[in-house]
Order: C-alpha cells, then sequence, then structure tokens
C-alpha cells in the first residue's frame, strides 16, 4: 500500500474534512481515502443508483412496516371498455 502526504492544506478544508468523517463515522484518513477512491472510480464501476441509495442510506438500516389485514378480499382489476 503507498502513502501519501498532502502539504499545506488550508484549515478551513482540514476543518471541513474533520466533520465529514465524524458525519460519516470515519477517521479523517480514512474518509480521505474514501474521497480518494470515489474520485478515480470508474463511471463504470459505480453500481448504478441502486448502489448509490445503499451507500448513502444503508446504514441506517431498513424499516418495518405493520400492515394490518384487509377488510375485503383481493379482488382483479376490472379491465372491461
Amino acid at each position: 500500500m503507498a502513502a501519501i502526504s498532502v502539504r499545506n492544506l488550508e484549515d478551513d478544508v482540514k476543518e471541513r474534512l474533520r466533520v465529514r468523517a465524524a458525519r460519516n463515522g470515519r477517521s479523517m484518513e480514512s474518509e480521505v481515502r474514501a474521497i480518494l477512491v470515489a474520485a478515480v472510480r470508474d463511471p463504470d464501476d459505480s453500481g448504478g443508483l441502486l448502489q448509490a441509495i445503499l451507500n448513502r442510506f444503508g446504514e441506517l438500516g431498513g424499516a418495518t412496516l405493520d400492515l394490518p389485514a384487509r377488510a375485503t378480499p383481493v379482488r382483479g382489476a376490472d379491465l372491461s371498455p
């Protein structure tokens, strides 16, 4: 694995990076790594819309819905003219 150093990084950039890392539950180093990987990723590697949604909201978990029982039986659609 390679290592790099970033010199002359402005203080406000470092602070925004720190806040972004905290918001994502990562260290600053891990956040920088994620940013760099995303920046150089081939557009075909993205996985599409579903993967983008999972990446953004996957950590939040799913939702459990309690659906009430139907009061009337299910019937087919009426397609007559």
